[in-house]
């Protein structure tokens, strides 16, 4: 006997030209897949694009769709994949169907870049939101009123929701099943997954934006110097002096350079060297903290799980998958 149709929550995709096939499919996987385990209570999914017409992913791909922005008309949430955070300027059909289903009081979930496209209808100002790390100063700079946290895997601010990077769209989706539906059910669903229902640590672990600057003036090949020796001691006294500047001018001039202080340069070096010798060798921990200027384990852990939110140990197991080796091997 065929099950009965859903009749829970009514979900709808925004598909557009260029629109990420991955982003577009996670919500089609969470909220799409029939689901008869779960009864008729469950959600109704929808893919739209502006007039109702297939469109051309990103990868290439045209993609049907199950009709126009009117499905934004009884949505109870709307899922916006990656936008395009160098023009995130809005059709005026499009503008004008996210903000009447907003105010009528439909639910709006980005992965991604899509952030941009909701902080273009003015939905993020004042709100704490998010985007992939690359894209996070891109879209603070444009949108001020915005809160951008580059460091999280998703907000939830009730009826405007923001994830980072794409598959961080897994966790947001799976939080919104566990708001609607309660723990067992987002469980379920991970399980079905093959993935964690909430994991470990956050988006920073994934931000690899720290670099060597151009070796163009004494300061930046001090930068580049620390990078590359962060287990040498480097107090403030030692950088001003190498880099020609006074305490005050050599803080201000990290600032300016790296936009953070000298000592938080020095610890997100010695952060990024640990984070190498994990990713790369077998070496133990304290080894790990010796060579990164940690000087002892405990104290790796605990920048490590301040700075990127989990212990070293899970960053290596989710970037190798190597054993963690015993204690004096």
């Amino acid at each position: 006997m065929p099950s009965e149709p859903p009749c829970g929550p009514s979900v709808v995709a925004l598909a557009f030209d260029g629109a990420p096939m991955f982003e577009l499919s996670i919500p089609a996987e969470i909220f799409g897949l029939p689901r008869p385990d779960f009864g008729a209570d469950w959600y109704r999914f929808a893919l739209a694009s502006i007039d109702g017409a297939p469109v051309r992913t990103s990868h290439g791909w045209q993609l049907s769709v199950d009709g126009d922005l009117s499905l934004f008309d009884r949505a109870d949430l709307i899922v916006i994949p990656g936008w395009r955070p160098a023009d995130p300027a809005l059709p005026d059909a499009l503008r004008a169907a996210c903000l009447a289903a907003h105010t009528r009081g439909a639910r709006f979930a980005s992965i991604c870049s899509g952030a941009f496209l909701l902080a273009e209808l003015g939905l993020l100002d004042g709100r704490r939101a998010t985007t992939h790390w690359l894209h996070a100063p891109r879209l603070a700079q444009r949108y001020p009123r915005v809160a951008v946290a580059s460091d999280i895997l998703f907000a939830d601010s009730g009826d405007v929701l923001t994830s980072a990077g794409s598959a961080a769209g897994i966790d947001l989706l799976l939080h919104i099943v566990r708001g609607d539906y309660g723990v067992a059910r987002a469980n379920a669903v991970a399980k079905r997954l093959v993935l964690p229902a909430q994991r470990e640590g956050d988006q920073r672990q994934f931000d690899d934006s720290l670099r060597a600057p151009l070796p163009s003036d004494r300061l930046a090949a001090l930068m580049t110097r620390i990078l590359a020796q962060p287990d040498e001691d480097w107090p403030v006294s030692r950088l001003a002096d190498e880099a020609g500047m006074s305490l005050r001018s050599v803080a201000r001039a990290f600032t300016a350079r790296a936009g953070c202080a000298p000592g938080t340069y020095v610890l997100k070096a010695r952060i990024a060297r640990a984070r190498e010798l994990l990713e790369t060798t077998g070496l133990p921990i304290e080894r790990v903290a010796q060579l990164a200027g940690f000087g002892s384990a405990t104290s790796l852990q605990q920048n490590f799980r301040r700075q990127l939110g989990c212990a070293p140990t899970a960053y290596r197991r989710n970037f190798t998958g190597m054993p963690v080796p015993a204690p004096g091997a």
